[in-house]
């Protein structure tokens, strides 16, 4: 019995996380209106586009298009500038990782968030803010289900 390509295991994963990110947004949210529930979210879906993004490199690494180094940074830039075109992934669904990934490490550093009516603030060190609303996270899920709908049909 062959075992299962390591991308794929990848892609698993970030499919669970993209399923708790989808329940907590279109079930939980509505229901408890937490700001925590928001930005659990944001995290769910910065996982599922982490292991999304694992998935393609560890692809290209196992045909030899490309080398993974020890440095996460240096392995999203490669994603960015070599594998997402390969693979069709455009420059507007790239510039929403950039986001996503900009928003969910804003949040993990941030000394402050706070509820201003429906949006979450993530306030800096720096004191800038980013703000975050259910709409907006439903747009980051959406597009990544669509980069899961890619990644299953070129991965698998």
């Amino acid at each position: 019995m062959e075992s299962e390509p390591i991308y794929l295991k990848s892609l698993k994963e970030g499919l669970k996380e993209l399923r708790i990110a989808d329940h907590m947004l279109y079930i939980t949210q509505p229901i408890l209106r937490d700001k925590r529930i928001l930005l659990s979210s944001i995290d769910k879906i910065y996982e599922a586009i982490k292991k999304l993004i694992t998935a393609f490199l560890q692809y290209d690494y196992l045909n030899k298009k490309i080398q993974i180094h020890s440095d996460s940074r240096i392995n999203f830039e490669t994603f960015m500038i070599k594998t997402a075109p390969r693979y069709g992934i455009s420059n507007q669904e790239t510039e929403k990782i950039r986001e996503i990934v900009d928003l969910a490490e804003s949040h993990k550093k941030s000394p402050l968030e706070f509820t201003r009516r429906e949006k979450v603030v993530i306030m800096s060190g720096d004191l800038s803010t980013k703000q975050i609303n259910p709409d907006k996270l439903k747009d980051y899920l959406f597009l990544t289900k669509n980069l899961f709908r890619k990644a299953q049909i070129i991965l698998a």
